[in-house]
C-alpha cells in the first residue's frame, strides 16, 4: 500500500526575496496564517503533492524546520 500524498511544500516570498518555507496540508489557510506574520508576502507552491515524509526531508535539507 502507497503513503498517501497529502503533503505540500511552500516557500513564503515577500516580493521576490524568500522569507520563510514549510510543508502543510492547507495551503489556503497556511497562506492566511503567514499574511499575519509577514504582511503583504505570498505563498508559493514547490512541486506537487507529496507523502508527508518527502515533505519533512525537503524542509529539514531547506533548513524550514
Amino acid at each position: 500500500m502507497s503513503k498517501e500524498r497529502d503533503t505540500y511544500k511552500y516557500l513564503v516570498k515577500v516580493g521576490n526575496k524568500v522569507v520563510d518555507g514549510g510543508i502543510t496540508t492547507d495551503l489556503a489557510r497556511r497562506e492566511q496564517e503567514r499574511q499575519r506574520e509577514y504582511p503583504g508576502s505570498h505563498l508559493s507552491k514547490v512541486g506537487n503533492c507529496t507523502t508527508e515524509e518527502a515533505a519533512r526531508k525537503w524542509e529539514k535539507e531547506h533548513g524550514f524546520s
